[in-house]
């Protein structure tokens, strides 16, 4: 563990500028003041443990910490395997003597590989805490822990059932994990998500986000026919040429179809010089914002796919769906202005109401079924997601800790 500078006088700092206003519970705020130290201490230790979504090793000594921090907390742990993705998944249960069903998730996988930390080591710089994952998804884990113990520590039980899923493979698109937070996601009544929020540096306040672009892969395949590309080039049918004209025939299809967009991003065929390929295949990443967006691109490809340039080539469209948008409703817009007057309750403290982004997240399986109401970017405010120096605004770890408790005991009353 590295040996870090104390942060006494930027904790003192953060937790003064946070006074208190008509309407706020000082027991909570003081609850989440004195938690920050340990909050702060929890982002070391996780993003000391480098837990990339391929690392086997790194992610099971990542789902090991977190298990044992669930279990301190007094939850039910279960470890599960997941098909198709290296890391396990704990789903940790509590019934308490309420009405509503709730259910908190984040990721514990990043996208950073193993002996990132070399040459991105954890580093203090004013207001931000830097280290490859802090912000995406660390910082979701350490809100989604320490809102809990202060929950606990206050005596709360007001739900019927609490459920807390952390997933080892949201950066490989949840492909083991998906199923299950959606299905699980449908027996709940409200599913608060804990991806970070944009950075202040970035955006003007901290938010929450209401949708989220769904993912798909899009893949035409090309058959062709083979032929000595020097002495009978004529005999043959390029499947590479047939390739490079549906690409660029589709270039733009999707501006015509409202929720979807599509660029092109490989392209194979063709092993040798001195041959007319036979075989190519192109793919494209899909991102969706509309529930209709898909089909309609997918009929749109097709047809496309029929006004071929080379003749007698065979031409096949494939859409494959990975991880559904987010899109949230009045249900999910009522649930952010709740954020929002909870935020103002910290000396008018500003939250913004994100409308979307291009990326996507595992709300997109909660809100699938459309029975809970989903709320996401419940984590820490950050940025540098998936990139060199990732970091976390510290004075976001009160209002956040504050954020969370305060609603979920609303959410419980309900």
């Amino acid at each position: 563990m590295p040996n870090f500078p104390k942060l006494t006088f930027f904790s003192a700092l953060f937790a003064a500028a946070l006074t208190v206003h008509a309407g706020t519970d000082e027991k909570l705020l003081a609850a989440a003041r004195a938690a920050e130290p340990a909050v702060i201490s929890s982002l070391r230790e996780m993003v000391a443990i480098e837990s990339g979504t391929m690392d086997a090793a790194g992610l099971l000594r990542m789902t090991d910490y977190a298990e044992a921090r669930l279990v301190a907390l007094g939850l039910q742990v279960e470890r599960r395997k997941t098909g198709g993705s290296t890391g396990d998944l704990l789903l940790a249960q509590a019934q308490g003597s309420g009405r509503r069903k709730l259910m908190l998730i984040a990721h514990m996988d990043t996208v950073y590989a193993p002996g990132t930390l070399a040459s991105q080591p954890i580093k203090l710089e004013g207001n931000r805490l830097y280290g490859p994952g802090i912000a995406d998804d660390k910082s979701g884990i350490a809100v989604v822990l320490h809102a809990l113990a202060i929950l606990r520590d206050a005596g709360w039980k007001d739900y019927a059932r609490l459920t807390v899923l952390f997933n080892g493979d949201e950066e490989s698109q949840s492909a083991g994990s998906g199923e299950l937070i959606a299905k699980l996601a449908a027996e709940h009544d409200v599913v608060l998500s804990y991806e970070p929020a944009p950075a202040k540096s970035m955006a003007k306040e901290e938010g929450v986000l209401l949708s989220a672009a769904g993912i798909a892969t899009a893949t035409i395949k090309v058959k062709g026919r083979s032929a000595h590309s020097g002495a009978a080039p004529e005999l043959g049918r390029n499947a590479l040429v047939e390739a490079a004209h549906q690409i660029l025939q589709t270039e733009n299809i999707a501006k015509d179809i409202p929720g979807a967009q599509l660029n092109w991003t490989v392209i194979q065929s063709g092993k040798v010089r001195n041959q007319i390929p036979d075989q190519a295949s192109v793919i494209a990443d899909v991102r969706l914002n509309a529930a209709d967006a898909a089909p309609r691109l997918l009929a749109a490809l097709q047809a496309q796919a029929a006004k071929q340039h080379v003749a007698d080539t065979e031409v096949t469209v494939s859409l494959d769906i990975g991880r559904p948008p987010y899109v949230g409703g009045a249900r999910t817009e009522a649930l952010a202005k709740r954020a929002q007057a909870i935020y103002a309750e910290l000396d008018g403290r500003k939250l913004m109401l994100h409308p979307g982004t291009g990326a996507g997240t595992d709300a997109g399986f909660a809100n699938r079924s459309g029975k809970p109401a989903v709320l996401e970017s419940l984590g820490l405010a950050g940025w540098g997601y998936h990139a060199r120096d990732e970091y976390i605004e510290l004075d976001s770890i009160v209002p956040r800790l504050y954020l969370s408790t305060r609603l979920l005991m609303e959410l419980a009353r309900d």
